[in-house]
């Protein structure tokens, strides 16, 4: 039937969906396994005592999903369960807070943006049907990109 949207071909589709989300967050890159000087000299400016700031954006943490379109729905999730996914996982625990003070996974983990990819992704594979987390990508500023694939 034309326009229908179940498809007599019987092949499943794959999509992929995504939803953007900014947050602001400070922290200070200081790893405990180094001196105060080898900060210093590993994370410049950012080693900053007073910490410094950052506009995420993309979700910036943009977590992306990849299973198949459900042939009833036409959906790969509903986004309105995403955004309440995100909520509960990224905006939450990390808006306007210090990573390195509210946040206790990074008590111990320095509080980049590749540890916070992985913190992100290691707590939205809990609250997602399984398998269906593709990656989260994370933009800390217009030119510094991380992406993470759990792997």
């Amino acid at each position: 039937m034309a326009g229908s949207s179940v498809s007599d071909s019987g092949a499943e589709r794959i999509g992929y969906i995504s939803r953007v989300q900014c947050f602001s967050a400070c922290h200070r890159l200081h790893s405990i396994h180094l001196s105060d000087e080898e900060n210093k000299q590993v994370y410049g400016k950012c080693n900053n005592p007073n910490g410094h700031g950052h506009n995420y954006k993309g979700l910036s943490a943009l977590p992306s999903l990849i299973c198949y379109i459900d042939r009833l729905t036409g959906m790969v999730m509903n986004l309105t369960d995403l955004k309440r996914c995100i909520e509960d996982v990224i905006m939450t625990p990390l808006d306007h807070k210090n990573l390195d003070k509210d946040v206790p996974y990074f008590a111990d983990v320095v509080s980049t943006t590749e540890n916070l990819a992985v913190y992100i992704w290691d707590n939205m594979v809990k609250v997602l049907p399984p398998n269906v987390l593709y990656e989260i990508k994370i933009h800390e500023t217009d030119k510094n990109i991380v992406i993470y694939r759990g792997e």
